[in-house]
């Protein structure tokens, strides 16, 4: 059975809400979807990073999580990642062109008159660098900028892999042909053994599992061709 989405009424209108990582992201998100609610059109929520997502720290990953949750929740068209070098202006702009986007929702910090001078507004860029599209800036309060997620619990994350053993999955250092699922597996600090999370991809979706002691605990996702018809 195909599920297919609401077509929505306002096609001629499209929001495009973007987010970076910080406890704000959330917010901009919800303040996107009451406009395209209001508009009775389509959302889609862009973040972009330098860095590939396989190589994301703890911290961006659980943000990357709870956005792609709030997206479903939204019932939001697309949540879109984008790994670029070039500037975030320019890989907005792309977006913004591929999706037909009418409306883009960003969020500030205050600047000051020096830090405008020196680094330049992101906004403005923007503003300069879109044509026919309503920029709307969501003010953030500066005292929310410095607060982070304490992940100091974990150390960076590496490379792994996970393989089928006896009833659960092992976490492996090295590719093999028997590797299910490859990932970032994130240490807890202060222990000798492989204990911590483990995040990967499964069809589409970002997967969080426990790991104590190299061996997967809890519920875990079934690839495709294991699942029972």
């Amino acid at each position: 059975m195909v599920v297919m989405k609401k077509i929505k009424g306002r096609m001629d209108e499209s929001i495009l809400v973007c987010v970076y990582y910080g406890p704000n992201g959330e917010r901009l998100i919800r303040r996107g979807h009451k406009l395209a609610d209001m508009l009775d059109c389509p959302l889609y929520i862009l973040t972009v990073d330098t860095r590939p997502h396989d190589e994301f720290d703890a911290e961006k990953s659980s943000y990357i999580e709870r956005w792609e949750e709030l997206a479903d929740e939204l019932d939001a068209e697309e949540f879109i990642i984008r790994d670029s070098e070039r500037s975030s202006v320019r890989a907005i702009k792309e977006v913004a062109h591929n999706h037909n986007i009418t409306q883009i929702v960003i969020g500030q910090s205050p600047q000051n008159r020096w830090e405008e001078i020196t680094k330049g507004s992101f906004s403005n860029m923007l503003l300069r660098a879109m044509t026919f599209i309503d920029i709307h800036i969501v003010s953030i309060d500066r005292t929310l900028k410095g607060v982070e997620m304490d992940d100091t619990s974990y150390e960076k994350g590496v490379r792994g892999f996970l393989r089928p053993d006896k009833d659960s999955y092992r976490l492996f250092f090295t590719r093999s042909k028997e590797n299910l699922y490859e990932g970032i597996f994130y240490k807890e600090t202060g222990t000798d053994f492989n204990n911590g999370i483990f995040k990967f991809i499964a069809h589409g979706k970002t997967c969080q599992v426990h790991i104590t002691e190299d061996v997967v605990t809890g519920k875990m996702v079934e690839p495709p061709n294991l699942k029972k018809s």
